[in-house]
């Protein structure tokens, strides 16, 4: 499965006037016709690659493109080896979460910061809840101070709707 883009015009694809040519090894062969300078790959067992298309004169260089694509394939699997996927995980909450829930709860959002991962902290308030909307102010403030040392709010505190919420990130 080829990950590289490969619009680069190759051997006899390329269409220009004149082009500069440069050697395997990185030496400048000059400016020539495309004719020449495949020549000068064909007695090497190469290809001409387009390198820069844009230049003026566009820039070709002689290489083996089998090998290039390859490398181009090898860097851009290197490089999503080492990307993060930052995931958010959500940990819900009630007003009337027990002590014990609470705890519980909490341990689960300090191992999900410990281990790297975003989470989104609720408290869903439901029908008439929602008019005593300090109680769940106070067990945020809680839940904030209690995760401190793991990780750091990433947005305040917020009412929307029926919840509130507010999104930790872990400590560097």
């Amino acid at each position: 499965m080829p990950i590289a883009n490969l619009s680069v015009r190759v051997n006899e694809r390329i269409r220009v006037r004149e082009i500069r040519v440069i050697a395997e090894d990185g030496a400048q062969l000059g400016v020539m016709t495309p004719q020449e300078a495949l020549k000068i790959a064909r007695e090497q067992n190469l290809d001409l690659v387009e390198i820069s298309p844009t230049a003026v004169p566009p820039v070709c260089k002689v290489m083996d493109y089998g090998k290039y694509v390859y490398e181009l394939n090898k860097r851009a699997h290197e490089a999503k080896k080492k990307q993060r996927n930052i995931i958010i995980k959500e940990v819900k909450f009630r007003p009337n979460t027990d002590d014990h829930d609470y705890e519980f709860k909490k341990n689960n959002i300090v191992r999900f910061l410990n281990e790297g991962d975003k989470v989104k902290a609720i408290i869903a308030f439901r029908g008439r809840e929602i008019s005593h909307s300090e109680i769940g102010r106070r067990m945020m403030d809680r839940l904030i101070e209690d995760v401190a040392e793991a990780g750091s709010v990433e947005t305040r505190p917020r009412l929307e709707g029926f919840s509130l919420s507010a999104i930790f990130t872990p400590k560097k």
